[in-house]
């Protein structure tokens, strides 16, 4: 009895001796402050320098670190914060606001004021990026020819493992954040904010990328709230909220003759609110390999969208390249199930689809989408008008509640 509680007293203080050390363990975490590095809050000193020099630390540390941004307004130029790093575990808190310059010749040769390349690990969290995109949108709808295209606010590339939770991106001078190349991205409580007419703000934009999550978003913007891009996959978006803006669209496809699909693309619960369109699939008017299939949008809420659900194959800005051509990507299996609300367009549902690649397993399961505006006709005076379903090359089925009727 006595040897067996000795070694009960040994075995317990091997077992706490473990845990002290795993919780110590859990516990090293190095912080490092941008302004203690020479950063300042003062809205007016530029501050890449205390930025990089915190980042550096961070990455050359070997336990998970912080790079924390106190309360204060930053500015900063472009920056690229680069890894491999020797941890995979760094959260770049912000507790402030990152400014970009307001003279946007400044950044006329970046393609992104911030940027994360080759990380892994990384988790964005919290406060304001302020594009300051204002005087560059000024410019874009002036009759000159001389404007730069502009810096995406948030450039994530050839990156894995990445988490953006709770940023606010506010007037970017064009999009607001981009998924590149990357594989496991994680947005979630993101806000982005800029006016209806600010051009080609896009919200988020994912292009060659997989297992990217788009959870509890907010997007007011000037171009779409999302715009799925070549090479997207298993991508997921649940609880988002989008206008003013141009909707959520896969596309637009088939620009190159040789180009990656996309595949796997779920919208669950999302509203749209007097946006130019609400869920969308566009291709170039052009021959492509490219393809967009197994895609699903669920309890969607559409409130005065002028176009409420959309396939345009026949996309041809400017008419340039494609007068004349039909387009060569293929789009398949696409559900619209539990879709309801009002268009601001006598056409709620319009499938115009390739001649020579139709679309095909195209499926409607309760949708209802009423137009209840009225016109005027020359014989009748005024009448009201119900929704109408345009097909063009559309293959596929109908369930449930059906309004405007279905034309496939």
């Amino acid at each position: 009895m006595g040897r067996w509680s000795s070694k009960l007293v040994v075995n317990i203080g091997v077992v706490v001796l473990c845990w002290v050390v795993g919780t110590s363990a859990k516990a090293v975490v190095s912080t490092y402050n941008v302004v203690s590095l020479g950063g300042k809050g003062d809205g007016k000193t530029e501050s890449s320098k205390g930025f990089l020099a915190a980042w550096a630390k961070a990455c050359s540390s070997t336990n998970p670190a912080v790079v924390y941004v106190p309360p204060g307004r930053f500015l900063l130029k472009n920056v690229v914060f680069t890894g491999q790093c020797k941890n995979r575990a760094i959260t770049f808190r912000i507790a402030g606001t990152l400014l970009a310059p307001s003279d946007y010749t400044i950044l006329a040769n970046s393609p992104n004021w911030i940027s994360f390349q080759y990380v892994n690990g990384v988790t964005i969290s919290g406060g304001i990026l302020d594009g300051q995109g204002t005087s560059l949108w000024k410019c874009k709808n002036s009759p000159s020819t001389n404007c730069p295209t502009g810096a995406t606010t948030l450039g994530i590339s050839n990156s894995k493992n990445v988490k953006v939770l709770g940023v606010t991106s506010l007037n970017s001078q064009m999009f607001h954040i981009v998924i590149n190349g990357c594989n496991n991205v994680k947005l979630q409580g993101v806000k982005v904010m800029a006016p209806g007419n600010s051009p080609n703000t896009d919200g988020i934009h994912v292009q060659l990328s997989t297992g990217v999550t788009i959870l509890n978003t907010k997007i007011g913007t000037g171009d779409d709230c999302v715009s799925i891009g070549p090479g997207t996959a298993n991508l997921w978006m649940e609880n988002l909220a989008c206008g003013p803006g141009h909707g959520i669209s896969i596309g637009s496809l088939g620009k190159d003759a040789k180009e990656a699909g996309v595949q796997n693309v779920t919208l669950r619960t999302a509203t749209f609110r007097g946006t130019q369109n609400g869920v969308r699939i566009k291709s170039w008017g052009r021959q492509s390999s490219g393809f967009a299939r197994k895609i699903v949008f669920q309890q969607v809420t559409m409130v005065d969208v002028e176009n409420p659900i959309v396939i345009d194959q026949k996309y041809c800005p400017r008419n340039e390249g494609c007068p004349g051509k039909v387009s060569g990507v293929r789009v398949s299996d696409v559900t619209y199930q539990d879709i309801r609300g009002t268009s601001a367009t006598e056409v709620a549902v319009k499938f115009d689809c390739s001649a020579a690649n139709p679309c095909n397993r195209i499926r409607l399961q309760d949708v209802k989408l009423s137009y209840n505006k009225k016109k005027k006709n020359n014989k009748d005076g005024i009448i009201n008008t119900s929704a109408q379903a345009s097909c063009s090359n559309a293959k596929g089925s109908a369930s449930g509640i059906i309004q405007p009727s279905s034309c496939l």
